[in-house]
């Protein structure tokens, strides 16, 4: 097939394109062209930043693909620009939302009836997604515009732009760190592999099964806090010491009645282009996302630290035959594999002050 994708530089549209090449697709990736890019040879390269709504329709339009793959739609208003362009030109379009959508409470696993969260305590980029997926599907409905929805979860692997997650235990445990574990270590998460991920974007090409419907996409391997930084631990030959932080004190800390210093270390790498009134809905959530890097956790401002989050695949793998080849184990080992030979992100330093703070707490 000939496929574009929307983006294609960063961690999960690199790896998408490695995938789509290796599956023998014809290739194609429109981006600013700001960021060096380690793509495959024989992938076009188109230039457009897609906040120039001019510029994007010059580059792109009266082009036809069998498939687009949209990594980098943030806002309504960008799927809105690629259905004016895209329409009679593309057999199928598959845009790349995310599970930060759901709303909170559910006990057991999230599946795609789940409700999503419109309120006020939903920030820009999961509202946005929303607002976004309600165009795609009202344009499949209405006009049969050809489009299916990936919701990806919180998701690890070699090239991870955001450093606070996985890469951050790695180096507590590197630096013989005390681990610090939120109330007893129970709480339940799922974190996708990128290959895996990679491969269900793949796998839902042009099934017309997918059409006018979201999937859910992930890994299926759940953990809780304790598996969590044992396997980090495992993989770098660490004896941590643990700190389980009381309960009481975990919802003081989320709720910032207790306050320690704000991390000073890096910030996220990949651009999701807020628009100015984006902060106004994180501010009251500082405190919750700053707490939920002590063991990565999924949307803190919806999902309270004590909530486990965990997504069904199963919807996807009657679709397309998909399903998750990587154990947690597995999709760790190769990412604190792949960090451990990488000095530009090894390096990086993580302001772990607060933490002591903590500890000075405990």
């Amino acid at each position: 097939m000939n496929v574009l994708v929307m983006g294609g530089s960063l961690f999960n549209g690199r790896s998408l394109v490695h995938r789509l090449v290796a599956d023998g697709h014809e290739v194609t990736v429109s981006n600013r062209g700001r960021t060096e890019a380690d793509l495959p040879g024989g992938v076009g390269r188109i230039v457009a930043d897609r906040t120039d709504h001019d510029a994007t329709r010059a580059a792109l339009g009266g082009k036809q693909f069998d498939a687009v793959v949209d990594m980098s739609g943030y806002h309504p208003e960008d799927v809105e620009l690629m259905i004016e362009i895209f329409t009679g030109n593309v057999g199928h379009y598959i845009f790349v939302s995310s599970t930060t959508i759901y709303s909170s409470g559910k006990v057991g696993v999230y599946d795609e009836t789940d409700p999503v969260d419109r309120g006020v305590d939903q920030n820009e980029y999961a509202l946005h997604k929303i607002l976004a997926e309600d165009i795609l599907f009202a344009a499949h409905r209405d006009d049969g515009f050809p489009a299916s929805v990936a919701a990806l979860s919180m998701v690890l692997g070699p090239h991870n732009a955001i450093p606070s997650r996985e890469q951050r235990m790695f180096a507590r445990m590197r630096d013989g760190r005390p681990i610090l574990v939120p109330g007893d270590g129970s709480t339940k998460g799922l974190i996708g592999f990128i290959e895996d991920q990679s491969n269900a974007l793949s796998s839902m090409l042009g099934v017309e099964a997918t059409l006018g419907r979201r999937f859910n996409v992930t890994g299926n391997d759940p953990h809780d806090d304790r598996r969590y930084i044992e396997v980090c631990a495992a993989l770098a030959g660490a004896t941590p010491e643990l700190h389980e932080i009381p309960s009481q004190i975990v919802d003081d800390l989320w709720d910032a009645k207790i306050r320690v210093a704000a991390d000073q270390g890096p910030r996220v790498g990949l651009d999701i282009r807020p628009t100015d009134a984006a902060l106004e809905r994180v501010l009251p959530h500082l405190s919750k996302f700053q707490i939920a890097t002590l063991v990565q956790r999924l949307q803190p401002n919806l999902h309270r630290w004590d909530h486990d989050t965990v997504f069904g695949v199963e919807a996807l793998r009657e679709a397309t035959g998909w399903t998750p080849a990587f154990t947690f184990e597995q999709a760790m080992e190769q990412t604190y594999e792949w960090w451990m030979a990488t000095p530009a992100v090894n390096e990086i330093h993580h302001d772990f002050a607060w933490e002591d703070e903590i500890l000075g707490l405990l």
